[in-house]
């Protein structure tokens, strides 16, 4: 017997026929998952009047002080009426007029880290129209890590860790941040202090954790919130706070798949995660109640999280699937194939990923993507790419390593990665995998490493926010 299934493939969908075996994780909306708050506004206005390990808003600030809100970019959080980030600020700004401090006080930072800047239309967008006309445009900024006086070098932590972060946030006599606390493969959950980690620091900084160093140690994969990765954001976090008037004041939302708030929690940092990891979990974790599979079989758009083109863009297509491998390796026997449908055309979004395109031609020359290190200094400074990313309409150059080394992982867990629909096996072969033109060709292609009839463990959406699979119940 075998079943239907349509697997996302560029701008449309590959249609495929699985057996009866093969386990199916569609990370959209599932029967056991956690209801959303009925009413988010006043969870979010409990958990306000009632932080974590600090005193309310109204006790921190008064007239003369300085805050800073920063909140995520685009890449995540939803843009519906009751969003995270629409719901948070606004409530934000009642409880800061209510101590008195003056509007011109006050700065909204987009959190981008290495991200494409967010443009007034993007973030009005997300923001909506209630936060933008209560907030003068120049007090809503993107952070600059290239900007030399908006950055303030702290030093390292005890991991030897370099700690340059946005000055305004150092500051400031209150930084509020707004975070999503979510499944991730990059230190299990996002929000709490991933958040800063990420979003405010420069390309020195991150490049100390979003390296093979840290991302290729048995702690990383499964994804996991007890990795020395996730230590050295707490670290680095906490060395922040070192420097600023007082501790950062967290409020995360648990999201659900359509971005949806299943929990809220307020103050500081280390107790918010605590009380939001636990319910991230729930939406996140799914137990297979099977034996590990013995292919993972993933769908991949041409756009979808880091924007358009990552499905067609080599480098950031392997980052897909080695991110894919860290959040299912728990579900998998080891070294288990991956089948991935993307159609690997060749267009790279130069526009927006200019420095993909160097990487990858780097990439010929090295047998490892360890051997990628020496590079990270000349291509990471070039300024080209730096002025491209100032004026908004590129990543960071950085962000092309951190993607290989992603997908590094796949590279090194995987005993082949093949590419089902490549339109430019040339490409496909230069990222290390296996171009072929068809799935059943690619059925036949891992056989050899697994034998015939292999389980599959098959995520068809790439373009949805995933889960961490595991086997067993």
């Amino acid at each position: 017997m075998a079943s239907h299934v349509q697997l996302e493939y560029g701008d449309g969908v590959m249609d495929v026929e699985l057996p009866d075996s093969a386990i199916v994780v569609d990370p959209g909306p599932r029967e056991d998952d956690p209801e959303p708050l009925a009413d988010p506004v006043a969870a979010t206005a409990e958990a306000l009047d009632k932080p974590l390990g600090m005193p309310p808003i109204t006790d921190l600030v008064g007239p003369g002080s300085k805050v800073v809100i920063a909140f995520p970019d685009r890449v995540k959080g939803g843009a519906h009426v009751t969003s995270h980030r629409k719901v948070t600020i606004p409530q934000l700004l009642d409880r800061l007029e209510a101590a008195s401090v003056a509007a011109t006080d006050i700065s909204l930072v987009c959190a981008i880290g290495l991200h494409r800047k967010n443009s007034p239309e993007d973030i009005r967008a997300y923001l909506g129209d209630e936060i933008m006309d209560r907030v003068a445009p120049d007090r809503i900024v993107n952070h600059d890590p290239e900007d030399p006086d908006g950055v303030v070098s702290l030093g390292t932590t005890r991991h030897g860790d370099v700690v340059e972060v946005n000055r305004a946030v150092v500051e400031a006599d209150l930084a509020v941040m707004i975070g999503h606390s979510q499944g991730n493969p990059y230190g299990g959950f996002s929000g709490g202090y991933k958040m800063p980690c990420t979003g405010l620091t420069t390309w020195r900084s991150i490049r100390c954790h979003h390296t093979p160093g840290s991302m290729y140690r048995d702690d990383f994969v499964p994804a996991s919130s007890t990795s020395h990765f996730r230590h050295q954001l707490t670290d680095i976090g906490r060395k922040i706070e070192s420097a600023m008037k007082r501790p950062f004041f967290a409020v995360d939302a648990v999201l659900d798949s359509q971005a949806r708030q299943l929990a809220v929690a307020a103050g500081a940092v280390d107790e918010v995660e605590r009380a939001t990891w636990p319910a991230a979990a729930r939406r996140t974790d799914v137990s297979l109640g099977a034996e590990p599979a013995d292919v993972l079989v993933v769908g991949m758009p041409r756009s979808f999280h880091y924007g358009p083109g990552m499905g067609s863009n080599p480098i950031l297509m392997l980052q897909a699937i080695g991110a894919s491998v860290t959040r299912a390796a728990a579900a998998l026997k080891p070294g288990a194939p991956v089948i991935c449908a993307s159609v690997c055309d060749g267009w790279f979004n130069d526009e927006w990923f200019p420095a993909t395109r160097t990487v990858y031609e780097l990439w010929q020359g090295c047998a490892r993507t360890t051997e990628m290190r020496e590079f990270e200094d000349e291509v990471s400074t070039r300024a080209d790419y730096i002025e491209a990313f100032r004026s908004g309409s590129a990543y960071h150059p950085f962000h092309a390593f951190s993607m290989l080394y992603m997908g590094g992982i796949a590279l090194e867990r995987s005993r082949a990665i093949v590419i089902a629909g490549a339109k430019e096996p040339g490409l496909a072969r230069g990222m290390g995998c296996i171009p072929v033109r068809t799935f059943d060709e690619a059925i036949a292609r891992v056989t050899r490493h697994v034998g015939r009839d292999p389980k599959m463990l098959v995520v068809p959406a790439l373009s949805k926010p995933q889960v961490h699979v595991r086997a067993g119940d």
